[in-house]
């Protein structure tokens, strides 16, 4: 390959700007699941927590931060419709996690 056409293919990706909003939105709502989760934590550190709540709470805080982290790295090389699928992807896995880690708050009343 030439230096022209390395060039070429480095320049027809999607431009700069449209790639950082996509992930600046996508961080907005990462950041909004990681906040219901310390809000959640401090709700069910009043009532009384175990280790194991500890533990599996504090995971529910980190795990946002996780997948945010694993989307970004698969999807950074790729246009900025597929980085967009890959968020969109990932924080249905976080909601999913979120709506399990409820459920456990909710019938396990120390957690």
């Amino acid at each position: 390959m030439t230096t022209s056409s390395t060039e070429a293919q480095v320049s027809a990706g999607s431009p700069r700007w449209l790639v950082g909003l996509v992930i600046g939105l996508a961080g907005l709502f990462y950041a909004y699941a990681v906040w219901n989760a310390v809000a959640h934590l401090i709700t069910m550190a009043q009532t009384g927590l175990t280790g194991g709540g500890w533990a599996t709470l504090l995971f529910g805080v980190a795990f946002p931060a996780i997948v945010f982290a694993f989307a970004y790295v698969i999807g950074r090389r790729r246009g900025v419709g597929e980085l967009a699928l890959v968020f969109l992807a990932g924080l249905g896995v976080v909601a999913v996690f979120w709506m399990s880690l409820i459920a456990l708050s909710l019938t396990m009343p120390s957690a």
